[in-house]
């Protein structure tokens, strides 16, 4: 459910759902085709057989976060060897590496140590989770620092259907997206799910893969604008003509119909609109009860957007949003380096600027 009581297509469950932890220390009388669990998702998933893996010390130290256990350890050939092990340990279920229990866990200490002494950045788990992207969904900023510093890629693992940009995103974590936008994460859409037909009815199904749309159907406004700042398509969606048939089921044609449908406050649509959102693309004028289900349309962003139809933008408006798609968003963080007046660096990066004395936060190329 969004912030605002709709239903978001697509979604998971809601993030402050809570189930009761299960354990494999918990499952010795379950078994499956008679043999106990832990043994069989040892022999599936495991980079080695049962009898070779008993010792699972570092994989313990690294969830309790003992740092001076796992440094004991990795003074042995045989733990050093095991550093990128997946292994089924004390308290889960799933077979990973230290790392990435560490990650999960938040002990930023311990993550720092494991990458010093070889421990692989980007190896993911059998459901395709790196390192970062848990420590994302755990909201541990530290560790994201830490993995980004060391060259985790910022847009996690191809084999999983989701990005920790886009958990941030979705959760509000704008600390942790700032982050991954300081190293040049994909700030317009989940590249796990593929391309999708160009006339595709589902629009709203494409739109929820994007992390743009789905800050605002939290109703997440700062999340929003950073993403805007660091170049996110305001127009994301709109492939060609609408389909009728999918704005018959309420759906929307683009992201300033989907931040219309939802019911946003008009910082949405006004930061739609200067970051260059095209209000042509709505193609409906006034909200139409038919189609617009449960969901009340906010009177004010209403107002803005139809005023927004009706007059020409700005020609300095036109000109700071030609400048930055020339650059490109991968580029934007270096305008406050370039030899500009102050005033005109500000403007082209609507106004995310510090002082002239303040060194810019640059991104990494």
């Amino acid at each position: 459910m969004a912030d605002g009581g709709e239903t978001v297509e697509g979604e998971d469950e809601p993030p402050n759902m809570s189930y009761p932890l299960v354990t494999v220390s918990d499952l010795s009388s379950l078994t499956v085709a008679g043999r106990n669990l832990k043994e069989w998702l040892q022999e599936q998933f495991c980079d080695k057989p049962l009898e070779q893996c008993e010792d699972m010390r570092l994989h313990n130290a690294a969830y309790v976060g003992d740092l001076d256990t796992i440094k004991s350890l990795l003074q042995e050939d045989s733990f050093k060897q095991r550093i990128n092990e997946k292994s089924v340990w004390c308290c889960g279920w799933l077979p990973c590496t230290p790392l990435r229990i560490a990650a999960t866990a938040g002990h930023g200490e311990c993550v720092d140590f494991l990458i010093a002494q070889g421990a692989e950045v980007d190896l993911v788990d059998v459901k395709g989770q790196t390192a970062l992207y848990v420590a994302v969904v755990n909201g541990h900023l530290d560790c994201v620092r830490i993995l980004l510093e060391a060259g985790a890629d910022p847009n996690g693992s191809r084999h999983h259907r989701s990005t920790p940009l886009y958990h941030a995103a979705r959760v509000g974590r704008t600390d942790i997206l700032q982050e991954l936008v300081r190293f040049n994460a994909d700030v317009d859409v989940d590249h796990q799910l593929g391309p999708r037909p160009l006339f595709s009815a589902r629009t709203l199904s494409t739109l929820v893969v994007c992390p743009l749309y789905i800050s605002a159907a939290y109703h997440h406004l700062h999340c929003f604008r950073l993403l805007l700042q660091a170049g996110a398509n305001p127009d994301y969606n709109y492939t060609g003509p609408v389909s009728r048939e999918a704005l018959a089921r309420g759906l929307a044609s683009c992201l300033l119909d989907a931040v219309l449908r939802h019911g946003c406050e008009p910082a949405f649509v006004r930061l739609l609109l200067e970051h260059g959102a095209d209000p042509k693309l709505v193609t409906w004028a006034e909200p139409d009860p038919d189609t617009m289900g449960r969901v009340r349309v906010n009177s004010e962003a209403l107002r803005i957007y139809q005023e927004a139809r009706r007059c020409p933008r700005r020609l300095t408006h036109l000109c700071r949003i030609t400048i930055r798609r020339v650059m490109g968003k991968h580029r934007l963080g270096h305008i406050s380096c370039l030899p500009l007046p102050y005033a005109i660096k500000s403007f082209l990066l609507h106004g995310d600027i510090r002082g002239p004395d303040t060194p810019a936060l640059q991104t990494h190329d």
